[in-house]
């Protein structure tokens, strides 16, 4: 394979509006000689695009007009990740290759698959990314706030940057720091709002540009909820798992889609049964969340462009939003299912893991239906359980509670309630026996490929976790090979077990304990890294290509 030898000269970078009075920390050193071909190749290019006969012409310059709009956040994000970004960046161009396409795939000089490693300069990866000071600390943050309560709601937003000014800290809002692609994004959307003839999108759009100039995201929010269109269209600043630090700031991203309209018609059934998962969740009933509404519609749809936060390292195969937990107790969730990035990762991916990785009379009833079952029930599951809280005679949110540890456990939950809620429904005759029977082999093999993202990371700890548990209870087992076995016998009661402790840790806000529980059972055995080995020549993940949005573009 080729290899990328690349040196990063010290630069002197201009500040940027969105990073007021900071100095810049941009890695200047040698890394020597990394083999980036060998990096790239860990991620399978798959072209992916979607039907559009069922899209009226007069709808193809919506698309246009929101592809542009998309491009937008990467711009944004690219700078949330890091606020040295367009400076590496700069360099990186000039050295060509992979290195450029290496780079835009981690959106940063940090390895995504490696733990955020550098693989340009040897510079550490910030713990809370572009969203605050390099060198502020947790205590720092929270000395701040304790010396000036005031500044509590602006500091914790979701949508703030964090910067230092003069002596102290300020609070920087996003249409502040981000209007240079805010703007010209906002026009974008009012563009597509006026071409579309859906009432739906038109209003969602139209909110949605609004909310770019007020950084008030609550009724465009409601009116993504109702959006009901051929284009689905999610976009702005959502999920929280860049800021390492306390997950308080939303990233932004876009999804481009195109919806499937028998497809999403054939799950309505399980938006129905929504309170029924509630009321069946294995805790006390004074835990569980009643509140939260109903109307959460599911989508299936083929995804043919996504930018920003979305389109970094891993793929996202499904999303589960608004997080807003004032619009999930007035309308719910809407559950989205990209179904033609759900498909390709099962068969580059899932499928020969599990070939590697589980004992033999079990590879075979590994099944993309399972695979899409669990990965509705894990987005379903966001929208249950613990949100809004007590403690302490405080109302909180779960999210607040448990800090920079919420997104670790929170997926986590969502894949264990995911596989509590398939074996219950199909108890209840609501799944096919056919999804029940392939569903511990299906999981098992999902263990092993999201722990490929990164055993030491957030979220491979709550995977690592999840491995841990099952293992000790019992419901996995290990041969002289070193292949894995779900122990049917076991294991519907183990899942019960583990969910069970991970609502309650929520349910009660327990930093300690979730810190507790993730050292316990969030470190890679020698078994779980010796079956990772030797999928060495399968890749990680898929590294998607749109030429079809490209076309539109280029037709417009």
């Amino acid at each position: 394979m080729q290899r990328v030898c690349f040196t990063i000269v010290a630069v002197m970078l201009t500040i940027l509006a969105c990073r007021p009075m900071e100095e810049s920390m941009v890695p200047t050193t040698d890394n020597g000689n990394v083999d980036i071909a060998a990096k790239l190749a860990r991620y399978a290019p798959t072209e992916l695009t979607a039907d559009l006969s069922r899209v009226p012409q007069s709808e193809r310059t919506v698309l246009v007009e929101l592809i542009q709009a998309g491009q937008l956040m990467d711009e944004i994000f690219l700078r949330q990740a890091s606020v040295d970004n367009p400076a590496v960046r700069a360099e990186v161009a000039a050295q060509g290759g992979d290195l450029v396409t290496y780079f835009a795939v981690n959106f940063g000089p940090w390895d995504r698959l490696d733990d955020m490693e550098p693989y340009i300069g040897s510079a550490p990866h910030p713990a809370g990314a572009g969203y605050y000071p390099t060198d502020m600390s947790k205590e720092e943050f929270e000395a701040w706030i304790s010396e000036h309560p005031e500044d509590r709601e602006a500091f914790e937003s979701l949508f703030t940057l964090i910067r230092r000014q003069e002596d102290g800290l300020v609070a920087v809002p996003y249409s502040e720091a981000f209007r240079q692609w805010l703007e010209p994004a906002a026009e974008h959307l009012r563009s597509a709002a006026a071409a579309t003839s859906n009432a739906s999108l038109r209003r969602f759009l139209e909110s949605r540009a609004a909310a770019f100039a007020s950084d008030d995201y609550y009724a465009s929010d409601l009116d993504w909820m109702d959006l009901d269109a051929p284009v689905e269209v999610t976009i702005g600043p959502y999920e929280t798992y860049e800021d390492g630090l306390f997950s308080y700031k939303a990233a932004f991203e876009a999804f481009v889609t195109i919806d499937v309209p028998e497809e999403s018609a054939r799950l309505t059934r399980f938006k129905e049964l929504l309170p029924w998962l509630e009321r069946n969740l294995p805790i006390p009933d004074e835990y569980k969340n009643f509140d939260r509404g109903t109307d959460s519609p599911i989508r299936v749809v083929d995804e043919i462009y996504v930018g920003g936060d979305s389109k970094n390292g891993v793929q996202t195969l499904a999303f589960n939003l608004p997080n807003d937990e004032r619009v999930r107790e007035a309308k719910g969730s809407k559950k989205v299912m990209l179904r033609n990035v759900l498909q390709a990762k099962f068969d580059k991916i899932l499928v020969p893991i599990a070939e590697r990785v589980l004992v033999r009379e079990q590879v075979d009833a590994v099944s993309f239906d399972a695979f899409f079952a669990e990965s509705l029930q894990h987005e379903l599951a966001h929208g249950l359980g613990p949100g809004s809280i007590v403690v302490d005679g405080r109302e909180t949110e779960v999210r607040m509670e448990l800090k920079e540890l919420y997104s670790t456990l929170e997926e986590a939950k969502a894949d264990v309630m995911g596989v509590y809620d398939i074996l219950a429904l199909a108890e209840k005759g609501e799944i096919a026996a056919e999804v029940r029977d392939a569903l511990e082999a299906t999981y098992v093999a999902g263990l092993f490929r999201s722990a490929r993202f990164g055993v030491h990371e957030a979220h491979g700890r709550g995977v690592v976790s999840q491995f841990n548990y099952l293992l000790e209870k019992g419901a996995l087992q290990v041969d002289d090979e070193g292949r894995f076995r779900a122990v049917s016998e076991v294991f519907p009661g183990a899942i019960e077990s583990l969910l069970r402790e991970m609502l309650m840790l929520q349910a009660n806000g327990d930093y300690a304990g979730t810190n507790e529980f993730l050292n316990k059972y969030g470190v890679a055995s020698p078994a779980l890294l010796g079956a990772i080995d030797r999928l060495d020549d399968v890749p990680v993940d898929i590294r998607p290509i749109y030429s079809q949005a490209e076309e539109l573009l280029a037709g417009a």
